[in-house]
């Protein structure tokens, strides 16, 4: 399939782990931005600009107005839905359509939602879909085994009404993608009629737009996705793209140059693939690990519907044991673990800081899913040390907790005390609480960051705004640097297996040769 080389996209998301997603996938040199001042900057050929809009948890007013701003920064007026061209279907036949999405120099636009459908779905899409010729949405997300049929979304086949995905949610889940994209006017379009191929589709999509509303895909595979993006390509100038991480990796296979898989296999599995892949033209080399520690987390190709590392892919890398015992324990001062000597003689050091001595890594536990708890109790096994935090005084202390110093190449996991329950309505105060906590850390540690909240109020806290993704550790992991060279990684809290946090702490080292150089 042909591209053109300098197509310019700009993706929007609602937090910062699905904007690193986002950036990842698409695999494209990529821009991370988390203020709007920075998309005043438009995209360079070829690139993608992804912003954090950081509206996941904002009212719909003020999360339409942080659309439509993004849009006013970047954008140029666009026309409608054009007439269906020729019966020409050779390989050049999606990008030939995607090449006239931006032949008026516009930029071609996504949108990623939640595909949960958490935050103000419906008002930003609305605001997203003003002054598009049409808008086409996908909301399905295979790899997590979250797929949309008749127009329903399944969470490992238990409708999302229906399942406990949204229990943190202070309001009840919508029985429906066309419910939660209220007030977009909306038609569903069957997984029957996505399965006709693109120019059937295509023609559906047309007459969904002509009726001035915006079609909701069925889908249940990453070839769905794949079909999807290359007719909503086929409609031309004035379209766009709104759904998950799914269809932006849909997105990224049909940019990618002829002879190239683009992001078919970090789409596939949340747990299948390299330890750590590459996000484009970037380093390639330094986003793939070379060390026997970091392969051991590899994983052979699998089904798009898979989910976990095959039984037997190799033993996770050890970290040093710790002279407190490896436990959830409360904070206080002790020993922490320095990365193995050898580690350093396989010529695989801990990155340096501005001082010479290696960085610490810590890990934010901040998200609440429960899949975090096993993911932080298999990184204290092999040898992390833990510390745990009162989300009360999180919560109610105005600046940050004491921690103890973290060591020159330790890796520490820190995460909230959740045995005594945690007040309703007090996590946003508690996640501000441990951003506030971890700047003030001295040491400039990499970071890992679970959960998009957390990501944003950290590196708000840090000062922190653009990264330039590097590669992806696993479905969801997405390792960034920030100008100074700082290693962060951010992850969506429901992504990865119990073996995420070990996988991403083995990968992080390695992949920073020849990065930070």
């Amino acid at each position: 399939m042909c591209r053109r080389e300098d197509t310019p996209v700009v993706a929007l998301a609602d937090d910062l782990s699905g904007a690193a997603e986002v950036a990842a996938l698409l695999g494209l040199p990529a821009r991370l931005v988390l203020h709007p001042v920075e998309l005043e900057v438009s995209p360079t050929s070829g690139e993608a600009l992804v912003m954090d809009l950081d509206s996941r948890y904002l009212d719909d007013e003020a999360a339409s107005h942080a659309v439509r701003a993004a849009l006013a920064a970047v954008v140029r007026p666009a026309p409608a839905v054009g007439a269906r061209g020729g019966t020409d279907v050779t390989g050049s036949r999606a990008f030939r359509a995607a090449n006239s999405l931006v032949e008026d120099g516009t930029p071609l636009w996504f949108k990623k939602c939640d595909s949960l459908l958490r935050g103000p779905v419906g008002a930003e899409a609305a605001a997203f879909a003003e002054g598009a010729g049409a808008l086409v949405i996908a909301t399905a997300l295979p790899a997590a085994r979250r797929v949309v049929r008749d127009g329903v979304v399944l969470v490992d086949g238990v409708p999302l009404h229906e399942s406990a995905a949204w229990r943190a949610e202070e309001r009840a889940a919508p029985r429906s993608v066309a419910e939660a994209l209220t007030p977009l006017p909306t038609t569903g379009v069957a997984l029957g009629t996505v399965r006709q191929g693109p120019r059937a589709l295509a023609d559906r999509f047309r007459e969904v737009a002509a009726r001035g509303r915006h079609p909701v895909c069925d889908a249940e595979t990453d070839t769905d996705l794949s079909v999807i993006a290359e007719a909503a390509a086929l409609l031309g100038p004035g379209t766009r793209l709104l759904g998950s991480g799914g269809l932006a990796a849909a997105l990224g296979r049909l940019l990618a140059p002829r002879g190239t898989d683009g992001p078919s296999a970090r789409a596939a599995s949340a747990e299948a693939g390299p330890a750590a892949r590459p996000t484009g033209p970037a380093p390639v080399a330094a986003s793939r690990p070379t060390s026997p520690v970091a392969a051991a987390g590899r994983t052979s190709p699998r089904s798009p519907e898979s989910s976990a590392a095959p039984p037997g892919a190799g033993s996770a890398p050890r970290f040093p044991a710790v002279s407190a015992p490896a436990r959830r324990s409360p904070v206080h001062p002790a020993a922490v673990p320095s990365v193995p000597a050898a580690r350093r003689a396989a010529g695989h050091p801990a990155p340096a800081g501005a001082d010479g001595a290696e960085r610490p890594l810590l890990v934010v536990a901040g998200s609440a899913e429960p899949v975090v708890g096993e993911q932080v109790a298999r990184l204290v096994a092999h040898g992390a040390r833990h510390l745990t935090l009162d989300p009360g005084r999180l919560a109610g202390t105005a600046g940050p907790l004491p921690l103890p110093e973290l060591a020159p190449g330790s890796v520490t996991v820190l995460s909230v005390d959740g045995n005594g329950g945690v007040r309703a309505g007090a996590a946003r105060a508690i996640v501000a609480g441990l951003a506030r906590t971890v700047s003030a850390l001295p040491g400039h540690p990499d970071l890992v960051l679970t959960g998009g909240e957390t990501a944003r109020r950290v590196l708000d806290s840090l000062g922190i705004t653009a990264l330039r993704p590097v590669g992806e550790i696993h479905h969801g992991a997405v390792h960034c640097q920030t100008t100074d060279g700082r290693s962060v990684v951010t992850r969506p809290g429901s992504f990865g297996g119990p073996d995420s946090f070990v996988r991403i702490a083995a990968a992080l080292r390695p992949s920073q040769q020849g990065v930070t150089q």
